[in-house]
């Protein structure tokens, strides 16, 4: 193993000491004004939670995994290992707002679960509009000859990853408009 490669190792293990300590975490860093940015786009439903990732620049997010919901402890063990792997630094949740923009049931119980998950990740969780999402990621299926029903894995991983996604470009712009206006 290379001398990088060990570097790299007591990263890891010393990021698995921060997660397992649930005690509240100072932030040294704003995620948002981050030149990298290691982050993870969640599509939390009922029966599965689809997961995507991003490149180191946050140029790019792409479609990791499908979790298969079984108890909120397995969920948070299997978003854990990705988030290890990873080196994740925030929690991009999707909130499926409705219509009229408004937070229904669906969305209340989305939030729940994502403080909680925060909570015992020790991680930052930020929400973006998934209005859509779900029906973009259908329709990016049928445009590759591919029936919905039968993929439905599949459009949770897009759908987290148009999610992740639209955070990505939202913060680039932030960034830019930050850059900007301090020139």
């Amino acid at each position: 193993m290379s001398v990088h490669g060990v570097g790299e190792e007591k990263q890891k293990n010393s990021r698995k000491e921060e997660l397992k300590d649930n005690s509240p975490r100072k932030y040294l860093f704003n995620v948002s004004a981050c030149k990298y940015i290691s982050a993870l786009g969640l599509d939390i439903g009922s029966k599965r939670i689809g997961v995507a990732g991003c490149d180191r620049t946050g140029l790019l997010a792409t479609g990791i995994t499908t979790i298969e919901r079984t108890s909120f402890e397995q969920d948070v063990e299997q978003i854990r290992a990705i988030v290890l792997e990873r080196q994740v630094q925030v929690l991009i949740v999707g909130l499926p707002y409705s219509m009229d923009g408004t937070l229904g049931f669906q969305a209340r119980q989305v939030q729940k679960f994502a403080k909680k998950l925060g909570k015992a990740l020790n991680l930052p969780v930020e929400y973006t509009d998934e209005r859509l999402t779900s029906f973009q990621a259908e329709q990016l299926l049928k445009s590759e000859k591919r029936s919905p029903s039968r993929h439905k894995a599949l459009i949770d991983r897009k759908a987290a990853a148009l999610i992740l996604q639209q955070w990505l470009d939202m913060r680039r712009a932030n960034l830019k408009s930050t850059q900007i206006s301090v020139e």
